[in-house]
């Protein structure tokens, strides 16, 4: 599969339609998907169609927008007017959105084609695309291990090279975990850089979409055009969208590297090496390695497990069957008619939704949910004063590299701890990249992340770049 930038630039000069990318981009998920799961739903005519204007505008001598003919897949909870968003759960199974999500708008406008919806962990709550009402997604390095999640789709989709580019969401780390264990590059903005218009909630204070892509360069291009403010989303941000392939340097010379001290203490050795190599690699490329502290963030997993939970316990009261949702018509009263009306939502789900609750009543709320409010804003605190002395941060994505499909399901803690280093980027609202740097002694990918402030993507973008290109 071509790069984004690749296809654009072939689209563009005419040396290939946009109908020829399309069809290439469908026959390597009909040859690929059966075996990994990625995609829940491929829009064939639709996308076939898309690219037919796309050609036809060309043919007119017509300028063509950025992302011309590139093929994009979207997770399963981004609307796109027409088609299917279920969030892999039974609950949504026969949802028709009637509206098209801002960033899906952005990309039509430039010219993109949406190829298909991704598989995801049921209403984005996971970390293995296990929890899928369509089945697991398997990880196109080895068939045997998750691809992470909870926008596993996405990142199978572009490891195994059946799309260049996709969209995800990442609430606690849903867009870079999957990234570093499918060994591709996955970004999530500062919270309030992209809209969340058409985008169903998970954690409203947390959630973001991001983009999956095969190098950092087509993550930055895909990132620039979908990002802005937008009138929909109160949430979103009015700061105006750099080009960021501008801000690409030769080298690091003048940038300041952050190593939070204590957060390689009882890493994985193989993961442990290869952030080593990653900052002994940074500093020949000119940067300068600072030892910081962020004394908080240890807290940074249990504030966002609550808070979130919270936060989805209130927006999942919606599926109530009489809004949305599965309705039980058999119900015979108020009480049996909610407790049917509810029994769709898988496990994960209903175990999420019950600590929300609990999180949230009056006995509790003081105790665990104001609690972790407040240890979220000195979290924010902490890292306020790290980026006065830092350009980025160098962490890892994951404590672990991909794992066996089933090996931690009895112990949901060893899941949970998954996103123990990103989630710490959706509770600081900050902009985080993985990229892929080298693999371990079996053979999977480790992912390395850099962290920057809110809005300042283009830090991050350019130490992944040059470290991307180091390799």
């Amino acid at each position: 599969m071509m790069t984004v930038l690749e296809i654009v630039k072939a689209v563009s000069a005419g040396k290939k339609t946009a109908v020829e990318v399309t069809r290439e981009c469908l026959a390597k998920i009909a040859e690929m998907n059966p075996s990994i799961n990625a995609f829940v739903e491929v829009f064939e005519q639709d996308a076939l169609a898309r690219a037919q204007e796309i050609d036809a505008k060309h043919a007119r001598g017509e300028q063509l927008g950025p992302l011309a003919g590139v093929p994009v897949a979207i997770k399963d909870n981004i609307l796109y007017k027409g088609h299917k968003a279920t969030c892999c759960s039974k609950m949504l199974e026969n949802y028709v959105a009637s509206y098209t999500s801002t960033v899906v708008e952005k990309l039509l406008q430039a010219d993109a084609v949406i190829i298909g919806r991704t598989n995801m962990d049921e209403f984005a709550m996971g970390s293995t695309n296990q929890t899928s009402v369509y089945g697991p997604v398997k990880n196109p390095v080895n068939l045997e291990c998750v691809p992470g999640g909870s926008s596993g789709g996405s990142a199978a989709a572009v490891a195994a090279g059946m799309v260049p580019a996709a969209l995800g969401t990442d609430t606690g780390g849903s867009v870079r975990q999957p990234a570093g264990f499918c060994g591709i590059v996955g970004i999530k903005p500062g919270y309030g850089r992209i809209s969340r218009y058409g985008v169903i909630a998970f954690a409203s204070s947390a959630d973001q979409v991001g983009v999956l892509a095969s190098t950092v360069a087509d993550a930055a291009k895909v990132l620039e055009t979908i990002s802005g403010k937008d009138v929909h989303d109160s949430t979103s941000l009015p700061a105006p969208v750099p080009r960021y392939d501008t801000f690409f340097t030769e080298g690091l010379k003048g940038v300041k590297v952050g190593l939070p001290k204590g957060f390689l203490d009882g890493l994985n050795p193989d993961i442990k090496e290869k952030i080593d190599q990653a900052a002994s690699r940074l500093q020949e490329l000119g940067a300068t390695l600072v030892e910081v502290e962020i004394p908080l963030a240890k807290y940074a997993a249990p504030s966002y497990y609550i808070i979130t939970s919270a936060e989805a316990s209130s927006n999942l009261g919606r599926y109530d069957g009489i809004r949305y949702g599965y309705a039980d018509h058999s119900a015979k009263d108020l009480n049996t008619y909610y407790e049917g009306s509810r029994e769709p939502f898988g496990l994960e789900v209903k175990k999420r939704l019950i600590i929300g609750t609990y999180a949230l009543t009056s006995e509790r709320y003081e105790e665990c949910f104001l609690k972790a409010m407040k240890v979220r804003e000195l979290i924010r605190e902490d890292f306020k004063k790290v980026f006065s002395q830092v350009d980025v941060l160098l962490t890892p994505t994951s404590p672990t590299t991909a794992f066996k499909l089933g090996q931690h399901d009895e112990d949901p803690l060893a899941l949970y701890l998954a996103d123990l280093y990103t989630c710490q980027g959706n509770i600081g609202g900050l902009a985080g990249i993985s990229i892929p740097f080298g693999k371990d002694a079996k053979g999977l990918p480790v992912g390395v992340q850099f962290y920057g402030p809110i809005l300042e993507e283009e830090k991050i973008l350019n130490a992944a770049y040059n470290l991307e290109k180091s390799v």
